[in-house]
């Protein structure tokens, strides 16, 4: 009787030990730049710690270092190594969709984290999770409006040239600028590929060129405050309101001195979990939005008490 029960009892945790097993998933990340900005790294750090945290995920963590071809050879090595989801935060929207084709036609789901691809991939990803980036560039042309009380010129710092980001925040912020104050100018637009030295180096052309520059509109507050110190070296700080995306420290810090008039409040921290839960929930068979957004909310001085500074 006794070794009855006891077969039994090893069949049925051998039989749970299995269940378990079968439930550990392999998931494969490939990363846009985790080196060009602090956010990226925090993201990073998030990522694999929420994978640590979570006992029944495996993770292959890759970064393309903003090198498209890299990035489909990782994606690609991932394929070949089974993985059993695929995040990847694309280094360009278009040029990655062959790759995530190829995941798709394999079996493997992918989740886009970030930033989103082109609309001619959308149908072999699993889900999208990540701010929406067009709704931010939106936001930010309000608050442009309500520095400048509706008139103005103005000067556009935007983000990597082809990357989806980039352009959706400079979309979200034109389109919404024409329609809520037509009374602002945008007298150029140049890119500074998320890097803050190149940022400032376009706004010293800028403010050689122009005489009169009421607003800076930057893809995102590394860019806005490499441009804010273009502006403080001129000292013509005082006279221009300087309006970001993704707010970083150093951003957080400049509304607080009254510098830079506001920014759109993004965590890189719940960016990389809800990647990683999106992509858990699809393994799992739980009915996911093609499109996950998290809230990302505008914050200027009126409001900065509410909300603690970016460890980014």
């Amino acid at each position: 009787m006794f070794y009855k029960t006891a077969l039994a009892t090893s069949v049925m945790m051998l039989s749970a030990g299995l269940a378990q097993a079968e439930e550990t998933y392999r998931i494969g990340i490939t990363q846009n730049n985790v080196g060009v900005d602090s956010y990226q790294t925090t993201y990073e750090s998030a990522f694999e710690n929420a994978a640590a945290q979570n006992g029944n995920i495996d993770v292959v963590v890759l970064d393309a270092g903003g090198d498209v071809a890299r990035q489909i050879g990782q994606v690609r090595n991932l394929i070949q190594q089974q993985v059993d989801a695929i995040i990847i935060w694309p280094t360009n929207g278009q040029a990655v969709i062959p790759a995530i084709r190829q995941a798709h036609k394999a079996g493997i789901p992918v989740v886009v984290t970030n930033s989103k691809i082109a609309e001619a991939g959308m149908e072999y990803i699993a889900a999208f999770s990540g701010p929406d980036n067009v709704q931010q560039g939106a936001s930010s042309a309000e608050m442009m409006c309500e520095a400048l009380d509706g008139e103005g010129q103005i000067v556009q710092v935007a983000g990597q040239p082809g990357y989806t980001t980039a352009m959706e925040r400079s979309k979200g912020f034109e389109d919404q600028l024409a329609d809520a104050c037509p009374g602002v100018e945008i007298l150029e637009t140049q890119p500074a590929d998320w890097n803050r030295e190149k940022a400032q180096r376009v706004m010293e052309n800028f403010l050689t060129k122009y005489d009169d520059i009421d607003g800076v509109y930057a893809g995102d507050d590394n860019m806005g405050v490499g441009a804010l110190n273009a502006a403080r070296s001129a000292g013509r700080v005082g006279e221009i309101a300087f309006i970001g995306a993704t707010n970083f420290a150093v951003g957080y810090e400049a509304i607080e001195r009254g510098e830079y008039y506001g920014s759109i409040y993004q965590s890189p921290v719940d960016d990389a979990e809800a990647a990683l839960q999106t992509a858990l929930d699809v393994l799992e068979g739980k009915e996911v939005p093609k499109m996950n957004f998290f809230e990302t909310p505008k914050i200027t001085a009126s409001n900065l008490s509410e909300f603690d500074k970016p460890v980014f």
